[in-house]
């Protein structure tokens, strides 16, 4: 079934089909009501990328996300839910597509063909290929996170430096002299994962600044890597008296360790760090933690990414979101040794 059928049933000409279908041009109301009730009873529903090629625009938008491969942590769950909350809301669909891996082919099929408006990609490295890519085509796009130099694009990002910085703070204020960074996997870190290096550069800056003696590991984003993780720790270096830490995925496993080791929070140990506030109220006790806005994130990643679709010469936009350090129950005074 096409255009062109519908205009002989309804007796019109295929430009008048096309205009009540695209909305360009107005069309009287019996015309408009003719040709309707003949695309309901064929049940007609145009060709997406046939209505971009007519009209510009495809109402959709694309997510680049993780490799299908990989399970995605709650935090990447989280900010795909907000994005297709956000394009819900504006009347559009997201089409995903992962990236990495074997799956370079899908994300260059979002980037050179007319499936999607615009892009929003996720998971930013501070050299990213993508990122350079998607300046090539010209196709509008927003990043969830940011490039090491991210100057003439728009992004959404947490200021992951700051706030593990803040985060070392509170716990040099209660007294605790040895701290330690449990960051995300040692593979994320080496390819350059933007969260992973800030949080990095915020702990180092925090120690020296307050004087203090510290440690940063990796662990993988699950319960069972943040376990192995902290009973590690825990034997390797027995003077550490607090984490902080951006892995929020392995925050059930990290309390599994404590316990297991008759270590008690916050009268023992004390751990904080950067994770959405459902995860910090799971945590026993709840965790001093800055929380991070992901639906917030999500909507405003969408918001800048139709600014750029309607308007491409508006200079790009961006949000930092620092948010306030969260005081709850897992933080507490330095143990005497």
């Amino acid at each position: 079934m096409n255009i062109g059928e519908i205009a002989r049933r309804a007796g019109v000409s295929r430009s008048t089909v096309s205009y009540v279908l695209s909305g360009k041009r107005t069309v009287s109301e019996p015309t408009r009501a003719r040709i309707q009730a003949v695309i309901d009873e064929l049940d007609y529903r145009p060709n997406a990328t046939a209505r971009a090629l007519r009209v510009g625009r495809t109402h959709t938008l694309g997510l680049v996300i993780p490799p299908a491969t990989q399970r995605l942590t709650d935090m990447q769950l989280g900010f795909v839910a907000s994005v297709v909350e956000a394009a819900a809301r504006a009347d559009l669909d997201v089409l995903l597509s992962p990236s990495g891996g074997d799956h370079d082919r899908s994300f260059e099929r979002i980037v050179t063909t007319r499936r999607v408006d615009g892009v929003i990609l996720m998971e930013i490295r501070l050299e990213d290929d993508r990122v350079s890519r998607l300046r090539q085509t010209g196709l509008p796009f927003v990043t969830i996170g940011r490039t090491a130099d991210p100057s003439g694009m728009s992004w959404v990002d947490v200021d992951y430096a700051g706030l593990i910085a803040n985060c070392v703070g509170h716990l040099a204020d209660l007294g605790h002299r040895h701290i330690a960074l449990v960051n995300r996997s040692a593979e994320l870190v080496a390819a350059g994962y933007g969260p992973g290096h800030r949080a990095q550069a915020g702990f180092s800056a925090a120690l020296a600044e307050r004087g203090l003696t510290g440690v940063d590991v990796c662990c993988g984003d699950d319960a069972a890597a943040g376990e192995a993780c902290v009973e590690q720790l825990l034997s390797a270096h027995p003077d550490v008296t607090a984490i902080a830490t951006v892995n929020e995925a392995a925050l059930p496993g990290i309390q599994r360790a404590l316990d297991a080791a008759g270590v008690v929070v916050p009268r023992d140990f004390s751990v904080t760090g950067v994770a959405a506030r459902h995860w910090a109220e799971d945590f026993r006790p709840a965790l001093t933690a800055a929380d991070l806005p992901m639906l917030e994130m999500g909507a405003d990643a969408v918001a800048l990414l139709l600014e750029n679709i309607a308007a491409p010469s508006t200079p790009p936009r961006h949000r930092l979101y620092r948010p306030p350090v969260s005081l709850r129950a897992s933080t507490g005074p330095a143990p005497r040794r």
